[in-house]
Formats: structure tokens, sequence, C-alpha cells
């Protein structure tokens, strides 16, 4: 089961070394991550995306609370965050089929971020499921290179 946490750490340095280490003691893979300061300089936001059962994540939630520069843990369920990854495609594109490529972009709100002679650099938002689709139909033309962020989340707001 895929998890998703949410850690606000101290901006200091070592302290993603020692947060990745924990995983890796644990024998987790951490299959996407994203590091990033908030809107407070001194504190930055580590989103971790992981592969775990409920009792695992509850483990290693656990030693996380015990590092030192670890201010706060949350973890995001799909119902109650928003998540995007970043995506740059470089795709074959020969200059008779261009047309097709860039509908494809356009139907997935995408942008033609570089023309070549022979390619085109296409960068995407949206959810894993998303940016899949499109990694699918630019199979057909030959894809040259894929450059992908870690997912990043954030909580929903509150409702009224």
């Amino acid at each position: 089961m895929y998890h998703t946490l949410s850690v606000l750490v101290e901006n200091k340095p070592g302290v993603l070394t020692r947060i990745t280490s924990l995983f890796a003691r644990r024998g987790f893979n951490i299959d996407s991550l994203a590091v990033g300061e908030t809107e407070d300089s001194t504190i930055s936001r580590i989103t971790i995306s992981v592969r775990a059962d409920n009792a695992s994540i509850e483990q290693i939630t656990k030693q996380l609370h015990k590092l030192i520069n670890v201010v706060k843990i949350n973890e995001l369920t799909e119902d109650d965050s928003i998540s995007r990854e970043l995506v740059l495609f470089k795709v074959n594109a020969v200059p008779d089929r261009r047309h097709e490529i860039i509908e494809i972009a356009s139907v997935f709100r995408a942008n033609i971020i570089d023309v070549g002679r022979s390619t085109l650099t296409i960068e995407a938002t949206g959810t894993s499921d998303k940016l899949g689709a499109m990694e699918d139909l630019f199979r057909a033309y030959g894809i040259k290179e894929i450059v992908r962020t870690g997912k990043i989340a954030i909580s929903r707001g509150l409702r009224d």
C-alpha cells in the first residue's frame, strides 16, 4: 500500500540524510522524495512516498518523531490532500507528425517548452495517473528522455 508522509523539519544540513537513512535501515525503498523550504525559511517540508503496510508506517513514524530535527509528521491520504508531480518529456517529433504531439499535449493542458529539429520537449503537471497516461501516448512517437519530480502534496483546506 502506498503512503505519503509530509515531514516538517528544521532547515539544517544533514537532516535529509538522517531521515533517508532511517528508511534504508528499515529496508524500505522510497518511491518519491521532494524537499523544499516552507513559508518559514527555517523549516523545510519533505514529502515522502513509500510502499509499506500500516504497521510499518506506524513504526517509521514513531522512529521519525525521535529524530531531533523533526518538527511534525502528517500522513496524507488521497481524500484529505492534493498531490502533483512535474514531468518533462523529450519526444521524437518529425515535422509532419508534430501537430499530433502538440494536440496530445493540449488535451492534457501541458506546455511545449522547447522545439528542436527532431524533438519537442513537453512540460506537464498532474497526478501520477495523468502523467502515466501521457507517457503511454508519447511512447508511440518515441520518447528520447523523461525527467520526473517526486510527488508533492498538501492537505486540503477546511470546509465549512
